[in-house]
């Protein structure tokens, strides 16, 4: 795409990369560069750093957490963890079913939908942040009071521990920011997606000698390389997915490196580390309990630790030896945040830097064939004998799910059952279609059995009764198996998973048969060429497989969901 004019959002503006991009496209003459860092001083920092390459550029400030509803961004996970009425407000976000309201709520949505970028580059260290809230250690806090342990608070206790536990599972964080990302940019047109990633080790392997704690390497860095794997796979569906921008990802295997040398103070997670004393002649006693934590050893010595250091952004800073020792040959050496900032530009205008992860799945992942597209004929001609040979039918067993695909497949059996010729369907009125369907479910108590055992309900015309069996799919479990019953939930649910057979489901039904039947006219029927719709068309009795073709038609046209990279 092209650069020059064009609206970009910098997410991790501030970081060593981020920076570095930023310089590059500022280069490049956009009309407006957003630069959103997490805190409201770093991202005034970055714009101030690069106000002297912005030429006629807007470059504006944003600051925030994006992976948090708008009223939290601005507050730590410890102060969101630590007050029980944000805790739910940030559990609920993450977990709850992801409506069109709740990813709106997000500062990310919001931030997107206020400036509505061309383009979005993250450089957010994304698998860091997601896998570093330290499941491990919220384990072993509820682990205390379940083995009794801890017994000071009670239930309450646990409640909350359990509460922390939860909040610091990163998956379902992953897969909320990229359902936030993914609505967002397709409401607001955004044109391309680039996310700067990282593989959690720095290129190197299980091996790693830099390993966060005592395990080589801990359970803490392997889920960082976990996120980042699924972040880059759910970015390679993203890239799938009809609507949605062109998706890359660069990943680089290697330290990044560096921002500044520097001499001054020595501070770990943004704090000074204060130097302490202990006595020779006053060494401590080992008794039966070691403590890992004693205030009551070591001497302040009133001052903090201070030595040469070489910051590498994000990753931290290293002493000489430290950076000697990461970089050195056969360890993770390390790139220059300039040369991934090159590859980012390239690939955006529509180079190859031969770097693109997404690019590199796409061309590698083993898609459908040739053969199989062959044998596929000769399955269903298989299945469709053994029907004929068995004297059943074979609709769905609500195993592929969702529940919709089982309700819209049977809803086009009993149509197809009731109008054997279906242009047949489409010349009655609404209410006839339905007395014509409902008589089809009176009549066939198998059809009827094994629609109601996998757990799809038939919602009758006047849509005040239902049949049913013991256990249904929709409504799904969530905390309850009472719901309250109106209007508005009995059409959700429906609509989702029930058998339908009311006036208006059947006018639907109408509208879309007849959408496809168009095709099969007189004048396109004299159509041969390879652009007929040639898998839309039906034959009435002589179609074995009329349900699929019009579902199949559903799922493409209506919800938006076909395949566009075969």
């Amino acid at each position: 795409m092209n650069i020059r004019d064009s609206r970009i959002l910098v997410l991790g503006g501030w970081g060593l990369v981020g920076v570095a991009v930023c310089k590059r496209l500022l280069e490049k003459k956009p009309a407006r560069l957003v630069v959103l860092s997490l805190r409201e001083s770093e991202a005034i920092d970055a714009v101030r750093e690069l106000y002297a390459f912005k030429g006629s550029t807007e470059v504006v400030a944003e600051w925030g957490d994006i992976f948090l509803p708008a009223e939290l961004k601005d507050k730590s996970r410890a102060q969101i963890l630590d007050d029980p009425k944000l805790r739910r407000v940030f559990l609920d976000g993450v977990f709850e079913k992801p409506s069109l309201e709740r990813l709106k709520s997000f500062f990310l949505y919001q931030l997107i939908e206020k400036h509505k970028p061309d383009l979005i580059i993250d450089s957010v260290n994304s698998a860091t942040g997601l896998a570093y809230q330290d499941t491990y250690t919220a384990y072993y806090d509820v682990r205390k009071v379940l083995d009794h342990e801890d017994t000071a608070q009670g239930g309450t206790n646990l409640i909350e521990r359990v509460e922390k536990l939860a909040s610091t599972i990163s998956l379902p964080q992953l897969i909320r920011h990229l359902q936030v990302m993914n609505e967002a940019c397709r409401t607001e047109n955004v044109r391309m997606y680039l996310k700067i990633g990282t593989t959690g080790t720095g290129g190197m392997g299980l091996n790693i000698p830099y390993t966060h704690s005592e395990d080589k390497p801990s359970g803490q860095l392997l889920s960082k390389s976990s996120i980042a794997g699924a972040h880059s796979l759910l970015l390679f569906l993203m890239g799938r997915t009809p609507g949605s921008p062109f998706v890359k990802e660069i990943k680089p295997a290697a330290v990044i490196a560096w921002k500044k040398i520097s001499h001054g103070e020595i501070r770990r997670g943004g704090k000074p580390i204060p130097l302490f004393d202990c006595d020779p002649a006053a060494a401590c006693d080992l008794s039966s309990v070691f403590k890992r934590v004693d205030e009551t050893c070591g001497a302040p010595l009133g001052e903090n630790m201070k030595s040469v250091y070489i910051d590498t952004g994000e990753n931290g800073i290293f002493s000489t030896e430290e950076f000697f020792t990461i970089t050195a040959a056969e360890q993770m050496e390390f790139v220059t945040p300039e040369e991934i900032a090159h590859s980012v530009v390239t690939e955006i205008e529509g180079g190859n830097s031969g770097f693109d992860v997404v690019g590199a799945l796409d061309s590698v992942v083993m898609g459908p064939t040739y053969r199989a597209g062959i044998l596929r004929k000769a399955a269903l001609d298989e299945m469709v004998r053994l029907e004929k040979e068995t004297g059943s039918r074979s609709i769905a067993f609500e195993m592929l799910g969702p529940p919709h695909l089982s309700k819209l497949l049977y809803e086009a059996y009993l149509i197809w059952l009731a109008y054997p010729h279906v242009s047949d369907f489409c010349k009655q009125s609404p209410e006839r279609c339905c007395e014509s369907l409902l008589q089809v479910v009176k009549s066939n108590p198998s059809i009827r059995a094994t629609i109601l055992s996998i757990g799809v309900p038939i919602l009758m015309p006047d849509g005040k009764k239902v049949l049913r069996g013991p256990e249904v799919k929709i409504p799904p479990y969530a905390g309850s198996n009472d719901f309250a019953v109106d209007r508005d939930s009995v059409n959700e649910w429906a609509k989702k998973g029930w058998v339908d057979l009311r006036p208006d489901n059947m006018s639907l039904w109408q509208r879309r048969i007849e959408k496809h039947l168009q095709f099969d006219d007189g004048s396109n029927r004299s159509d041969s060429s390879s652009g007929y719709p040639w898998d839309s068309r039906f034959e009435g009795e002589e179609d074995p497989h009329f349900v699929g073709k019009i579902v199949t038609r559903i799922f493409i046209d209506e919800e938006n969901g076909g395949r566009i990279k075969g």
